[in-house]
C-alpha cells in the first residue's frame, strides 16, 4: 500500500499540505476553517457576548463528513470530570477522523487565562497578579504547568495570554490584563507564551489589537486611539510575544479603530502581522467576531459578505462555531463572490499547524497517556508561590503589620469568607459553575478567614460580613462594627465579585462608571473606622479602586488581584509575617474615583498642572510596593553625562543590599525620560526591571544593558525612529520615585528602526561586594 505524500512525515510540512489541499473539495477545505461548539447554550446567560443570538443549529453527523477544523471548549462549556472528559474528547476525535475522507482530527482549543478553564483544574492568580509579581521566570513556569495539563487531556491550543495594555481601569477586563505598561505586559506575556509553547500548546495572543482602548471603558466600544498610541503602547506586547515567545496563533479583537473593524482590517492582520513581523501561524476570530461584521459593525450585508471581509483581512478560523465560514462561504465561492484562493490560503495555514502538531500523521492517537490530575501538588505549590509574590503591601505607616500571633482580630467584609473572592471571571467556578449551582467547586479554596485562623492559631478571630459585594443593604453594619470594637485590630476584606456581562463587579462586560468600591463597601469601611480600632484594609479585586478617601486613616493597606485558589493562605501569610510582601503595582491606584481614564504613561500635558482643577496624580503609583525589610541602593554608575551613538550601548549598574533583619525581594525598575523629542513623549516609561531576592545583609550587583532602540518611538512620518539628543535613565522603586539618574547624549543621525530592533533591556545580576 502506497502512503500519500501528505501522510509522509519525512517530507517537509509545506509539501505535505500542498499535496493534501490538491485532493480536497471546496467543502472539505472550508470545513477546516471553523470550529464547532458542542453543548453551547442557546438560551439564558452565556459565556460569550451575544451567544444566544449567534449560536446556530447543525447536524453533527452530517457536518463531520467534510472534516472539522476545531472543537470548541470540550472541557470549558459544562462541568465534566477531567478523566472522563479526556476519554470523551478522544472518542469525538475518532468519530471526526472516521467520518471524513482524509481522517484528519480537529484541533481542540480551550481557555487558559488563569489556569485551564476546566472543572477541577488549578485556579491560578489572574494575569494582573502576574504583572504584580514582576517575575517573568515564574510566569513562564506557570505557562508550562498549564500547557502540560492541557496536553494531558488532548487539548492543542490555549486562548491566552491577554496582551491588552490597560488604558482605563474602569474597563471590566482589567483583571485579565497584565498591567498598564507595555514593557511589563510584553515581558511577562512573552514568558507565559514560552511556557505554554514549550509544553506543545499553541498559544493564542489576545486581543489583537486595541481592545483595551475602547471609548468610555465600555466593552466592545469603538477604539479612538491615535496612530502613535496604537504603535507605541498597544502593539509592542504582541510583537514581543511573537518574537520572543514564539506564539503560533493570534486572535482578532472585536473592536473597530477609526471606523475599521479589526476582523476586516488587512492592514493589521496581514500587512503588519505577516509581512512586517513575519508571523506564519493562524489568525482566529474572537467568538462570533466574523458574524459581528454583519450584525454589530454593519460593514457586511450578509453572512457571506462577512466571511469575504474576514478571509480577505486574514482571519483563518471562525470561532467558536460555524456560521459565516460554512454554507454561506461555500455558496459565495461557487457564485464567484469570494475567490477560492482566499479559502486555500487560510486552509493551508490551518493544515500546516495541524501538521506541526502531528494531526496529519498516520500514527496519531487521541487517547491521553497516563492519569489525569489537573490540580496536582506541584500546581498548587506554584499557585501559592505566585500568589505570595503578587500581594502588594500598599501602606504600613506605623508598622501594624505583621500581626501579633496572639492578638484579637475582627475579620469583616463580604470577601473574607467567600471562596469565589479569590477567583477571576475566567476561572471555571466563576465562568461556568454559576450556571450549575448544584455542582461542587471541584477545588479546595481556603478563604481569607479560614486561612487567617489557621495562620494564627493563638489569636482570637471573630467574623461579620457587614454587607454584600454590591448590595445596597447596610443592615449588617451594626454587627460588623460591634465585632471590630471588641478587637485589637480589624481586618476589612473588601473587593470585587468576578462575573460576566454584568453578573459581577469585575470581568468581561462588567464595566463601571467610576472607581468607587462596589455597593456600600466604602460606607462599611467608614463605619469600621469610627470604632477607633486600627483597620487593615485587604482588597481582593480585579481592578484598582480609588483609596484617597481613607489615606492616612488606615493601619495598613494590602492589595491582591484575584490571587487564585492559594490566595487565602498567601494573604494570611503576609498578614502574619510568614510571607514578606514583594508585589509591585502593575496599575496605578487612583486618589479619587473620577478624573479617569489615567495611566502613568502621560506626556507633560497629561500630568497635574495649573491649567486644570483636576489632579490625576495617583495615590499609589505604578511600580509601588512596600516590604517588611529595608534595602539600600549604592555604588551607582553614570554620574556624568555620557555620549553614545544612536546605535551604541550603555551599561548602568548599582548594588542592592538587604539592610533589614529578614529575607525579602526588591524590584529595581529602570525608566526612560526623554526631555526633548519631535513628538510628545511620556514623562517616564518603564524600559527594564529586575526582581532581586536577598537574605539579610546580602547584596547583589544589578547591571542594565541599555540600547538606544529602547528609546525609539513613532515619529512624525510614521516610522519608528531613534533620535539624537539628551536622555535620562532613571532607577527607582516605582514610576514616581527616582533613586539614581544616568544622563546620556545620543549622537549621530536619526536612525529608523524596524521589526529587528531590540525589544528588551538585558539585565545581569552578579555577586555584590562588601
Amino acid at each position: 500500500m502506497t502512503t500519500a505524500p501528505w501522510r509522509d512525515p519525512a517530507l517537509p510540512a509545506a509539501d505535505r499540505v500542498d499535496d493534501l489541499l490538491s485532493r480536497m473539495t471546496l467543502e472539505e477545505k472550508t470545513a477546516q476553517l471553523y470550529g464547532v461548539w458542542v453543548g453551547a447554550a442557546t438560551d439564558g446567560d452565556g459565556v460569550a457576548p451575544l451567544q444566544r443570538e449567534m449560536t446556530a443549529e447543525y447536524d453533527w453527523d452530517e457536518l463531520i463528513t467534510r472534516g472539522l477544523g476545531q472543537l470548541t471548549r470540550s472541557f470549558g462549556t459544562a462541568p465534566v470530570d477531567p478523566a472522563l472528559g479526556a476519554r470523551a474528547l478522544a472518542r469525538a476525535q475518532r468519530r471526526i477522523a472516521a467520518a471524513g475522507r482524509f481522517g484528519i482530527p480537529a484541533l481542540a482549543h480551550e481557555e487558559c487565562l488563569a489556569g485551564f478553564t476546566a472543572w477541577g483544574a488549578t485556579a491560578y492568580p489572574v494575569p494582573l497578579a502576574w504583572g504584580a509579581s514582576f517575575d517573568p521566570a515564574l510566569v513562564e513556569q506557570l505557562g508550562r504547568h498549564i500547557g502540560r495539563d492541557l496536553r494531558s487531556v488532548g487539548v492543542h491550543q490555549g486562548l491566552a495570554p491577554v496582551l491588552d495594555v490597560v488604558r482605563d481601569p474602569r474597563w471590566g477586563r482589567v483583571e485579565e490584563t497584565i498591567g498598564e505598561d507595555p514593557y511589563l505586559v510584553g515581558t511577562v506575556g512573552a514568558a507565559y507564551v514560552r511556557g505554554l509553547e514549550s509544553a506543545g500548546i499553541v498559544a493564542t495572543l489576545k486581543h489583537f489589537a486595541g481592545y483595551a482602548s475602547s471609548a468610555g471603558a465600555r466593552n466592545l466600544a469603538p477604539v479612538r486611539a491615535g496612530v502613535r498610541e496604537f504603535a507605541d503602547v498597544t502593539l509592542p506586547p504582541f510583537e514581543m510575544a511573537l518574537r520572543e515567545g514564539g506564539a503560533r496563533s493570534v486572535m482578532a479583537a472585536y473592536t473597530e479603530t477609526d471606523g475599521v473593524p479589526v476582523s476586516a482590517d488587512p492592514g493589521l492582520l496581514s500587512h503588519l502581522l505577516r509581512e512586517e513581523w513575519g508571523f506564519t501561524g493562524t489568525v482566529v476570530a474572537d467568538y462570533f467576531g466574523i458574524g459581528f461584521l454583519q450584525t454589530q459593525h454593519r460593514v457586511a450585508g450578509d453572512e457571506a459578505g462577512a466571511a469575504h471581509l474576514a478571509l480577505a483581512a486574514g482571519i483563518d478560523v471562525e470561532l467558536p462555531t460555524l456560521k459565516c465560514y460554512g454554507t454561506p462561504l461555500v455558496t459565495a465561492v461557487r457564485a464567484g463572490r469570494v475567490p477560492e484562493s482566499l479559502v486555500d490560503r487560510a486552509a493551508r495555514r490551518v493544515l500546516l499547524q495541524k501538521c506541526e502538531l502531528g494531526l496529519l500523521d498516520e500514527d496519531w492517537r487521541p487517547e491521553p497517556e497516563g492519569p489525569v490530575d489537573l490540580d496536582s501538588a506541584g500546581n498548587r505549590a506554584l499557585a501559592r508561590r505566585l500568589a505570595e509574590e503578587s500581594v502588594v503591601l500598599l501602606d504600613n505607616p506605623d508598622g501594624l503589620l505583621p500581626l501579633a500571633p496572639d492578638t484579637r482580630v475582627a475579620v469583616v467584609g463580604p470577601r473574607a469568607a467567600d471562596e469565589l473572592a479569590m477567583l477571576g471571571c475566567y476561572s471555571f467556578p466563576s465562568h461556568v459553575l454559576t450556571h450549575h449551582p448544584e455542582v461542587p467547586l471541584g477545588l479546595s479554596i481556603p478563604t481569607v478567614l479560614d486561612s487567617l485562623r489557621a495562620e494564627l492559631p493563638d489569636a482570637k478571630v471573630t467574623f461579620a460580613e457587614g454587607c454584600g459585594v454590591s448590595d445596597p443593604d447596610t443592615a449588617g453594619f451594626a454587627e460588623a462594627v460591634a465585632r471590630a470594637a471588641e478587637a485589637d485590630v480589624c481586618v476589612a476584606v473588601l473587593g470585587d465579585r468576578a462575573g460576566l456581562f454584568g453578573r459581577g463587579t469585575s470581568g468581561e462586560g462588567c464595566d463601571v462608571a467610576d472607581l468607587r468600591l462596589p455597593g456600600v463597601q466604602a460606607e462599611l469601611l467608614d463605619a469600621l473606622l469610627t470604632t477607633g480600632v486600627p483597620v487593615i484594609l485587604v482588597l481582593l479585586t480585579g481592578r484598582p479602586y480609588a483609596l484617597g478617601r481613607w489615606h492616612g486613616r488606615l493601619g495598613a493597606v494590602v492589595q491582591a488581584f484575584f490571587p487564585g485558589e492559594e490566595g487565602g493562605p498567601a494573604l494570611a501569610g503576609v498578614l502574619s509575617g510568614r510571607v514578606n510582601p514583594s508585589g509591585r503595582l502593575p496599575v496605578s491606584v487612583p486618589r479619587v474615583p473620577g478624573g479617569q481614564p489615567w495611566t502613568y504613561l502621560q506626556p507633560p500635558l497629561g500630568l497635574a498642572g495649573e491649567v486644570s482643577s483636576l489632579d490625576p496624580t495617583p495615590l499609589y503609583p505604578f511600580g509601588h510596593g512596600r516590604s517588611y525589610t529595608s534595602f539600600t541602593w549604592q555604588d551607582h554608575t553614570g554620574n556624568d553625562v555620557t555620549e553614545i551613538g544612536t546605535d551604541g550601548s550603555y551599561d548602568l549598574s548599582l548594588t542592592v543590599r538587604n539592610t533589614g533583619e529578614r529575607a525579602g525581594a526588591e524590584v529595581v525598575q529602570l525608566y526612560l525620560h526623554d526631555p526633548v523629542a519631535s513628538v510628545t513623549r511620556p514623562d517616564v516609561r518603564l524600559i527594564g526591571y529586575q526582581r532581586v531576592e536577598l537574605a539579610p545583609g546580602e547584596a547583589r550587583r544589578v547591571t542594565f544593558r541599555f540600547h538606544p532602540d529602547l528609546s525609539s518611538f513613532t515619529g512624525r512620518t510614521g516610522a519608528r525612529v531613534v533620535e539624537p539628543g539628551a536622555l535620562e535613565l532613571r532607577l527607582g522603586p516605582s514610576s514616581a520615585e527616582v533613586r539614581h539618574t544616568a544622563r546620556l547624549r545620543l549622537t549621530g543621525p536619526v536612525r529608523v528602526v524596524g521589526a529587528d530592533r531590540r525589544l528588551r533591556c538585558e539585565v545581569e545580576v552578579s555577586e555584590g561586594t562588601d
